[in-house]
């Protein structure tokens, strides 16, 4: 059985992603994506040099983090091509804790034959609370008709798809602009109180999605 694709005309705006969960932090994962990624930073993977700079113990990395929200929209966006992929860290993740990355459909457009969704992102930790935040933006086909005349070298099926956003419709708060964070709060269901933003963020470069074996 072929694998599931995504296609444009399938999705609607407030769509939820399947959450993905992932295990438990530990040490041994840390000293393994250290030596994948090319980073030994000590604070991520030497218990005695991190508490000897004030911290309780060593601490995940953001883009190993990153790499789980990555790893959620390209389940997810099977047969479609990632245009945009930008994160912002907010809160640390220790081991022993457990990260569930979530999202949801929040735009959607069409014009001359090009299809987007933008998604939005976020990570959470075994408490419900944020420690991450992005989006990312899709490029689909709109059906599996376009799909296969475009492959057969013919003309995309043309549909003007007019912006559709969360946005147009989100509650405002009294100052009459609802921040980003409070949406990613209401978002989540939780709150984000005591929860200092992280100032770095990462974006990773527009490319082609690879096919997902099922």
């Amino acid at each position: 059985m072929p694998a599931r694709k995504l296609y444009f005309e399938g999705l609607r705006v407030g769509d939820e992603l399947p959450a993905l969960a992932k295990a438990p932090i530990d040490r041994v994962q840390l000293a393994r994506y250290a030596g994948a990624s090319g980073d030994f930073n000590p604070v991520h993977v030497d218990e005695v040099y991190a508490k000897s700079v004030g911290m309780p113990s060593v601490y995940a990395p953001g883009m190993l983090v990153m790499g789980m929200l990555g790893q959620l929209i390209s389940d997810w966006a099977r047969g479609g091509q990632l245009r945009r992929y930008h994160v912002r860290f907010i809160k640390m993740v220790w081991p022993g804790d457990t990260v569930v990355c979530k999202g949801r459909v929040s735009d959607r457009h069409g014009e001359g034959g090009r299809y987007f969704v933008d998604v939005e992102l976020w990570a959470e930790n075994q408490r419900g609370e944020l420690v991450m935040k992005g989006n990312s933006t899709i490029q689909l086909f709109y059906s599996l008709e376009d799909e296969n005349r475009q492959r057969a070298g013919q003309s995309p099926i043309v549909v003007d798809v007019p912006r559709e956003s969360l946005l147009q419709s989100a509650p405002q708060s009294s100052e009459g602009v609802e921040d980003d964070e409070s949406r990613t709060a209401s978002m989540s269901g939780k709150k984000t109180t005591g929860s200092k933003p992280a100032a770095k963020t990462a974006t990773a470069p527009g490319a082609a999605m690879k096919k997902a074996k099922k």
